[in-house]
């Protein structure tokens, strides 16, 4: 089935009939094939049939875990101006007959005593923009150059983000809300980019706007709200300086002939967000998704996605770094 060229085939099947039935409803007919016959002589509920399967739909900071773990950790780790190099954390606490060792997801005790050789991930603590970082006990700072969330990025001073399906710009705005903040509180500065796409123009339009009602807001702190948007009425505007480092643009992630929004010339994110999209597809259409999110990733680069999606990348074989949050490493 195709509408506007567009084959609707690659939706979750159980999205695509909830979707269906509802436009029957709202169109009197009364069965599948009474519907398909109305969509194919009127162009107009075709339309309407599209839109109700755009995913279209953002908040800002829309799952507040996430968020929360990328401004204290992931962001911080990220946004330092010369060369860092990810390794695996843990944190050493005396329980008794056996240290603990606290990793990024989980608990591995062993005996007290024993040599930090025996147990790699004990390690000394250290404590590094608002992030924490680790390294083995007795090693030199300089073997294991760790910030929580540092993803590999030898002599680049800018961090760059992808905000795939970002339809109306919540997202993005949110991202740059929190490097803004990191990097005015940060004497060691560094430079970002968002390039923020969605494959609907009406969407990525009024992402460029950034108009909101003063009812979307929700998600953010007030104080946030005061210092980064400017109020007309009952809408808020997203001011120029939280604008200027986003590049907005139409971008389909099915394309077969680019692999990664054109304005970023080359791909290489640090991180990806492609959040609340691949539960509305078929698993082939999801792997297809994930491979070119995936490849435009750096070395050790994150990959953020939707609460409700986290068991799809885990059955992919991705790695949660931080528990419940979405945020994950292939």
């Amino acid at each position: 089935m195709r509408l506007h060229g567009i084959d609707v085939s690659k939706y979750d099947e159980s999205f695509l009939d909830k979707s269906i039935r509802k436009r029957i409803g709202e169109t009197h007919c009364h069965s599948l094939e009474e519907y398909c016959s109305f969509v194919e002589q009127n162009k107009k509920e075709e339309k309407i049939l599209l839109d109700s399967l755009s995913i279209n739909y953002s908040e800002f900071c829309r799952n507040p875990l996430t968020f929360a773990v990328l401004e204290r950790i992931v962001l911080p780790g990220m946004g330092r101006s010369r060369e860092v190099l990810k390794c695996e954390s843990s944190k050493v606490r005396k329980f008794g007959k056996f240290t603990e060792c606290r990793q990024l997801g989980g608990i591995a005790p062993r005996e007290a005593g024993r040599e930090d050789k025996d147990c790699q991930q004990v390690a000394t603590e250290r404590h590094q923009l608002g992030g924490i970082g680790w390294r083995v006990a007795g090693r030199k700072d300089e073997d294991c150059q760790q910030v929580a969330g540092g993803p590999i990025r030898r002599g680049r001073k800018e961090l760059r983000i992808w905000s795939a399906a970002c339809a109306g710009g919540q997202e993005a705005y949110s991202l740059a809300i929190l490097l803004e903040e990191l990097k005015n509180g940060d004497s060691e500065k560094f430079n970002y980019r968002i390039f923020a796409t969605d494959q609907d123009e009406s969407r990525i339009g009024e992402a460029r706007k950034g108009q909101y009602p003063v009812a979307s807001m929700g998600g953010l702190t007030l104080k946030r709200v005061n210092q980064w948007f400017i109020r007309h009425g009952e809408t808020y505007t997203a001011k120029p300086e939280l604008k200027e480092n986003i590049d907005f643009s139409v971008f389909d992630l099915f394309s077969e002939n680019l692999s990664s929004p054109p304005g970023s010339i080359f791909g290489d994110f640090d991180l990806v967000i492609c959040a609340n999209l691949l539960f509305y597809y078929k698993n082939e259409y999801r792997k297809t998704i994930l491979e070119k999110v995936s490849n435009a990733l750096v070395a050790g680069g994150f990959l953020v996605v939707g609460e409700a999606e986290r068991d799809i990348l885990m059955n992919y074989g991705y790695r949660e770094v931080f528990p419940q949050s979405g945020i994950f490493k292939n």
